[in-house]
């Protein structure tokens, strides 16, 4: 069993600092972590091998990737996204998550 961490807050300076000319991040920031975090965790992998060898993703992969895609939309849809959207408070947890 593989545990993996993602840790919050790897992105570019300009990413760190709002990523617009406005200062405040938009909601292409916060896809771009969203998909940062899914591919940290092994979801694209694992869901290739599902299609190409037939072994199946764990569920709480595919678990995690649906909560990562609910903080995603939560966060586009509030009127002023946090400048410190990245931080591992907005996202959820892998701790149960296994890529082996």
């Amino acid at each position: 069993m593989r545990l993996k961490v993602i840790e919050g807050g790897l992105s570019t300076a300009r990413e760190r600092d709002g990523g617009t000319e406005s200062g405040w991040p938009n909601r292409e920031d916060v896809r771009r972590e969203a998909r940062r975090r899914l591919g940290a965790s092994g979801y694209h992998r694992s869901r290739a091998m599902e299609y190409a060898a037939g072994v199946p993703m764990p569920s709480s992969l595919r678990y995690l990737a649906m909560q990562i895609e609910f903080a995603a939309e939560a966060l586009c849809r509030l009127d002023r996204i946090p400048a410190d959207f990245h931080s591992d408070l907005y996202w959820p947890k892998l701790d149960d998550v296994t890529t082996g």
